[in-house]
């Protein structure tokens, strides 16, 4: 088991397919916070800058702005969905800045974002958890085996949280039993880019 003291070795790429993984799952709730907040876009802005750094932009000021304003966003949320929608979007453009701590705190960096999707649409399902199960099971589709390679370098998540937290050990479960191939260089899926 890996010491909590210890540092994760994190290359650029795998910020870049984490943060994709948080985006894809983040993006499929963003009309759930846009139906309770016409014309409030601060969240989906979370998510293209997500999407932007994923696809090889920098990480900077846009991804903590973002972040920042969907946090800000989520406040002003009439309903619960919406407010964990807005938080998901945060999650993805905040995935980015994933530590390397051999933390198991860490890992809502990686699962926040699919986490609070799920109970998003729990919510709007009328608190229907089949529902949260099954949009963790397509979140599911959206780990790369870079995703799952750095997943299983963190300690599994803590206990606690409420249901999201709940939410986030279901998918951790979920993901750490995927199998991976062993490559000597990944390669994006969105993009077919080789790591360098």
């Amino acid at each position: 088991m890996t010491d909590e003291a210890n540092e994760i070795v994190l290359s650029k790429q795998d910020l870049r397919e984490v943060t994709a993984f948080a985006a894809a799952c983040a993006e499929v709730v963003l009309e759930v916070f846009e139906a309770d907040q016409p014309g409030d876009f601060r969240p989906r802005d979370a998510v293209g800058a997500a999407w932007e750094f994923a696809r090889g932009g920098e990480r900077g000021k846009s991804l903590r702005d973002t972040a920042s304003a969907a946090l800000k966003a989520a406040k002003s949320a009439n309903s619960s969905a919406a407010r964990e929608a807005a938080w998901a979007a945060m999650s993805a453009a905040g995935a980015a800045y994933l530590h390397p701590l051999a933390k198991a705190t860490q890992v809502k960096h990686i699962l926040g974002a699919g986490a609070y999707a799920a109970r998003a649409a729990e919510l709007v399902a009328g608190d229907d958890q089949s529902v949260g199960a099954e949009h963790l099971r397509q979140a599911v589709h959206h780990a790369t085996p870079v995703v799952v390679d750095v997943l299983k370098r963190f300690p599994a998540p803590p206990d606690g949280g409420g249901r999201v937290g709940q939410l986030i050990r279901m998918l951790d479960a979920e993901i750490r039993s995927l199998k991976t191939l062993a490559t000597d260089v990944s390669c994006d899926a969105r993009t077919g880019q080789a790591d360098a």
